[in-house]
This record gives structure tokens, sequence and C-alpha cells, in this order.
């Protein structure tokens, strides 16, 4: 079986979001701030186009043929647009109602296309109660899995005030995915420790690093021992970085452990245990066998899952994306663990 745990599906026109819209930001259409990196290549494979116009994504029928049927994929996660950059919004309100509109229109007119299809809802960090609400509005739909944080904030995501998010998920039986979309743009932060890159292979290169700050933070603040049950995805940040943060994390705490009393294992543990990172962009080491020793070190078999990240033209076939590896990694990393991260039925149709 294999799962996608990254899908980027997009509506062809603002009007099929801004119709979901309250009546007071009816005229303000889409507001959301732009990506400041620009990939010269653009960011959309052009032979997924719809036969009808519009873009890449944009053709729910078209994934469904062109990626679930043709790859034989049992469940595909919708992760949405990744210019959609509810963080980087200063006006907390218009960015929570933007939320309600995209997973109004996510329900409506994306997950009924196809039993397989699986959605993460929006929320809008800077207003966390509201997002609350919003989990627990939009969380019982048998579809819904997980809920969508996007990479860049104004603070770490382990600080208290987006407790009520996690309190929320854990309560609905929901994950939580973090997801590059507003790293360095808006009101997020630089997208760098060193401040903002020059250009895209910077930006890019460097995502991973950023990742590293949320995930420290989500761990040493306590989230997963204050909410032992809640499931973290990483999606589209790399993975050959989570070996050293692990060894890092670890060793600091061992001499450093009044700064985080509350927890009782070593941070690693509550990584393996609550944490899994997507595939894609797939590491590619100098040497193949360098790869098997970054599975080994990251326990693969417990932290990875498959992610294509369709329809980007940069992104990895079900098929080809993954090196070679062993029969039961492969399985892990393809179903089992995802299985797990979403708590999903073998069958599609049970979902309901």
């Amino acid at each position: 079986m294999l799962l996608d745990a990254d899908i980027h599906q997009r509506w062809s026109d603002d009007k099929a979001i801004v119709k979901y819209l309250p009546e007071r930001y009816q005229d303000d259409g889409i507001v959301a701030p732009e990506l400041l990196y620009r990939n010269p290549g653009g960011f959309l494979k052009q032979d997924e186009i719809p036969k009808n116009g519009g873009k890449p994504g944009s053709d729910i029928e078209k994934i469904v043929e062109d990626h679930l049927d043709r790859h034989d994929i049992d469940y595909g996660m919708f992760t949405g647009n990744s210019w959609f950059n509810l963080a980087a919004l200063p006006n907390r309100d218009y960015a929570n109602e933007l939320a309600r509109a995209y997973n109004e229109w996510l329900i409506e007119e994306c997950l009924t296309v196809d039993e397989r299809f699986l959605g993460s809802m929006y929320v809008a960090p800077k207003a966390p109660q509201k997002g609350a609400k919003l989990i627990r509005e939009y969380g019982s739909h048998p579809q819904i899995r997980q809920v969508m944080l996007p990479g860049g904030a104004e603070v770490p995501y382990g600080r208290p005030q987006y407790w009520p998010l996690y309190e929320a998920a854990e309560e609905m039986n929901l994950a939580v995915a973090i997801h590059p979309f507003s790293e360095g743009h808006g009101t997020s932060n630089p997208p760098t420790g060193a401040g903002h890159p020059n250009s895209y292979i910077e930006w890019h290169t460097l995502l991973g690093t950023y990742y590293m700050g949320q995930l420290a933070s989500i761990v040493t603040e306590g989230v997963l021992v204050e909410y032992p049950n809640l499931r973290f995805g990483f999606i589209e940040g790399g993975y050959g970085w989570l070996p050293h943060f692990m060894w890092r994390l670890d060793k600091n705490w061992k001499g450093l452990r009044s700064q985080a009393p509350w927890l009782e294992e070593k941070p690693s543990h509550y990584i393996r245990k609550n944490v899994w990172f997507a595939s894609q962009p797939v590491e590619e080491p100098e040497k193949p066998e360098y790869h098997d020793q970054i599975l080994e070190m990251m326990h693969a078999d417990e932290t990875l899952i498959f992610a294509s990240d369709y329809p980007h033209w940069d992104g990895d076939d079900p098929m080809w994306g993954l090196p070679p590896m062993d029969e039961e990694m492969e399985r892990a990393i393809k179903f089992e663990n995802a299985m797990e991260l979403w708590d999903l039925p073998a069958n599609p149709s049970e979902l309901n």
C-alpha cells in the first residue's frame, strides 16, 4: 500500500474561496504575502496543466487520474496551496476567516471527489482560540486528519499561546502538520538565524534549520508532555538533519535538565514517539550507502513517511523517488508510519 503525505491542490480562481468569506471581507478577496524568493524554474509541473486551463493542481479529477490512479495510491493527503500564508498576515480575524473559507472549499469541493483523499484543515496561528474552534468544528469530518501550520511564525510553536490548538487537535484525534509557507515574508521572522538569504537556493537549502527551531521549541517547552497523544508531521523540510539534531538535543538535555524539568525522558524519546518527517525532498548524499545510514540513524522505520510534493516539478515520483531499501523499511515509510500518524483504517471506505 502507498500513502502520499503531500499533494498540493489549489483553486482555479480566487472566487472559489472568496464565496465562503463573510460579507465584510468579500470585497477584499484573498490578500496574502508573497514568497520573497523565486525559483528560476518555477514551482509547478507544466505537463499537469488542466485541459481547460488553470494551474497544475486546480483540477481535482486530474489529480485522481494522473496521480492516485497512475501510482495506485491508497491515500493522498491534501496540503493545499503553498502561498496561502495565514501566519504572515497581520489581521488575525481576516486570517481566521480565510482559514474557515479554505476549510469549506476543501470539504465541499475537494474531498468529495474521491474517498482516497485526506484533508489538512487550516487555522490562523495568530488566532489560536478561534483556530481551536475551527478544529472542533471541522475536525469531525472523517477525511480531515490533520491541522496545517505554516513553517514560519512570529514566535516558535512550543509557546503556550499555541496550546489551545494542540488541545483541540488532540481532542479531535488530529495530527498537526508543519509545512513551508511563510518563512521570511509578511509578519514572520527571517527564514534563517543569519537573517534574510539573498536567493532561493539559500532559502530552500536552509528550510531544515527553521524546522529545527520549531521542533526544539515544541519538545523543550513540553508540548508533547502536556499532550502525550498529539502527533506532529514535519512536511517538506528534509530529514537528513534529524540525527544530528536529536544527538545534540539529547546531549544538552543531560546537562541542562533544570531548564526543562517536565521532560522525564530524553528529547529524542518524544520525537520518535510523537513526530514524523516527510521524505520529500529526498536526501541525495555522495554515496548511496550514506542514505542507508541516515535512515538507520533517524530510526526511519518509525519516523519517516513518503511524500511526493505533487504537482511541483521538483517533487518525488512514488515509483522512483525513494532510493532502494529493504522491504520492511520501504513498507514502513510508504504505508505503516503514515497510518499511525493519521490513525487511518486500512480501507478508505471505512473512514465513514
